[in-house]
């Protein structure tokens, strides 16, 4: 299912089973070791191991309260976001990855933008809501720059769920930034 085409043969579309040893790839290369420091988003000096693991992929792509967008070309994928309807009016966005390299080049404008149109079209979404590891200040103020704001909530970091990696502080914890994407 194409949602959208885009500019140099990138498309958006949603993820499928056959998709998740790429999008393993993808997700943890954009946030863990070696590999997510040639990129600006990198959280490999905050959380170590991987950020998710192919049951959890599944689990996601198979969620009827879910969606797994991937910006793909025929060469491979590029970019990833997860969306989940939550109440009143929200879709929760996250798992957001792009490759590394790639970063600066506008696919994370791009897909954003697709999630957004997303979450309008087939949530009837009126706002966005992520979070964003608090001492990630870079990546709040990208994600300010394009309209979203802090709430002023704050979240526990999920210290004891692995599937979120392994802390490598005790003083985590989650920044709200929303954004009304509807009238």
């Amino acid at each position: 299912m194409t949602i959208e085409a885009g500019p140099d043969e990138l498309y958006t579309t949603l993820a499928r089973i056959a998709d998740v040893p790429a999008l393993l790839e993808l997700v943890n290369g954009a946030y863990r070791g070696d590999a997510s420091r040639r990129g600006w988003t990198t959280e490999t000096d905050l959380v170590g191991g991987p950020r998710i693991d192919a049951v959890a992929l599944e689990e996601i792509i198979a969620a009827p309260d879910q969606a797994l967008l991937v910006l793909r070309a025929r060469s491979g994928l590029f970019a990833c976001v997860q969306l989940t309807r939550l109440a009143g009016g929200v879709t929760g966005l996250g798992m957001f990855s792009v490759r590394p390299a790639l970063q600066g080049n506008g696919i994370g404008r791009q897909l954003l933008a697709a999630a957004e149109r997303y979450a309008r079209e087939h949530y009837a979404a009126q706002f966005i809501e992520s979070t964003v590891i608090a001492e990630r200040e870079e990546l709040i103020a990208w994600y300010e720059r394009r309209g979203y704001a802090p709430t002023g909530e704050r979240r526990p970091f999920p210290y004891h769920d692995e599937r979120f990696g392994t802390p490598k502080r005790d003083d985590l914890a989650m920044v709200v930034l929303r954004r009304r994407i509807a009238p």
